[in-house]
């Protein structure tokens, strides 16, 4: 089971943005009225110690953050995708990355930790984020994802910092489920397929409501599926180069996957934290779709993983029947097991972002190809070290 660690970070930081090409007028307008970036900043982020909090915590940190955080208490490390960060990663100490404890079903320490740091913005992205896992575990996945975002909200208030925080939400493009457009933007309605995207839903919601009653800049990010070598071994992106680098190196026969056919809009994590950024610089707070603009079957995925490797799969048979045969070897690969399709599934979903490219100058970087290929590689060494991994 995988769940993005309830973490809160906390940065100080002297703000500094780029060139006027890597933001809307909006970002540079909203600079230039805080004395073009000399405004000492302070960003708490929650679940740091996931894909996405990792590659955000790098990322503000090459803008100079100062980086303190709130982990939850384990018996085990899991501050594995965050490690590099401190100054003695042996030690697991030292740099300007300090973790403290906390958590998303504890409402008295994200009061705490915020009324202590005084935080200028806030990103939330702890979750528990495993679609087929929220069927198993759906009160908490409402725990943490719906009332999570609530207890934050509440906190800035309790804290009497609702009109000078600037909060950003971690969306889901999972809020379309059963799509009744596509592509799908901000105006696309929802239709959630499962406990994680109705307890996303409240989330969203309570954003916009507090937003709205509060007047507090609060942006709900509606980030389409973004993938990355920090990926989540249960997630199928990831299982799939997983098992593949295995097959590379004769580890592994064949793996197991569910349905071949949903079809999604992939991205590369990195490109989607700087979005994340960019929302917080706007003058005024607004919701945004963050995707590619194209968009993928898991089959595809599966080709190209093979590919990387120098391997062509053909498929043959139909339904749970279908498998995946290398053509070269004749052996087959991959195969489907019913146990991995969801109880309501999602079949297509696809972004339209063109208000965030219109507004924040935002453009994804990464192809789905070069994604595939920058995970490939990193799990092809990761076998190599570790066959167990």
């Amino acid at each position: 089971m995988l769940i993005s660690e309830n973490i809160l970070l906390v940065a100080n930081v002297k703000m500094s943005v780029g060139n006027e090409g890597s933001g809307s007028h909006e970002i540079k307008n909203y600079v230039e009225a805080n004395g073009s970036g000399d405004c000492k900043k302070v960003a708490l982020i929650t679940g740091i110690t996931g894909q996405d909090g990792s590659y955000l915590a790098e990322f503000l940190l090459k803008k100079s953050y100062e980086v303190h955080g709130i982990i939850r208490r384990a018996s085990t490390f899991n501050t594995s995708r965050i490690e590099h960060l401190y100054a003695d990663p042996k030690a697991h100490k030292g740099g300007r990355m300090k973790l403290h404890y906390g958590d998303m079903t504890d409402s008295s320490s994200l009061v705490k930790i915020i009324n202590m740091v005084k935080p200028t913005e806030i990103y939330n992205l702890a979750a528990q984020s495993h679609v087929k896992v929220s069927f198993d575990l759906s009160e908490y996945t409402a725990e943490v994802d719906a009332v999570g975002t609530l207890r934050i909200l509440d906190a800035i208030r309790t804290c009497g910092m609702e009109k000078t925080v600037r909060f950003y939400q971690a969306s889901t493009s999972e809020l379309y489920g059963k799509v009744a457009k596509t592509p799908q933007n901000e105006q696309t309605p929802f239709y959630p397929r499962s406990p994680y995207a109705c307890a996303k839903m409240y989330g969203f919601w309570i954003v916009v409501n507090y937003r709205e009653a509060y007047n507090m800049f609060a942006c709900n990010g509606i980030l389409f599926n973004h993938e990355s070598p920090r990926r989540g071994e249960n997630f199928v992106t990831r299982k799939i180069t997983r098992s593949v680098a295995k097959i590379f190196h004769q580890q592994l026969e064949y793996f197991e996957l569910g349905n071949l056919d949903s079809k999604r809009d992939w991205g590369h994590a990195m490109d989607y934290v700087e979005a994340m950024w960019m929302m917080l610089q706007c003058e005024k707070p607004t919701d945004f779709v963050i995707a590619t603009g194209e968009t993928h079957s898991v089959r595809e995925f599966v080709q190209e993983a093979f590919k990387f490797i120098g391997r062509e799969i053909v498929w043959q048979g139909e339904g749970v029947n279908e498998v995946g045969i290398e053509k070269e070897s004749g052996k087959v690969r991959v195969r489907i097991n019913p146990k991995y399709f969801r109880p309501t599934e999602v079949d297509l979903l696809l972004g339209d972002a063109s208000k965030a490219f219109r507004e924040l100058n935002w453009r994804p970087k990464v192809t789905f190809k070069k994604l595939i290929e920058d995970m490939m590689r990193a799990d092809i060494e990761l076998m190599k070290k570790n066959p167990i991994a």
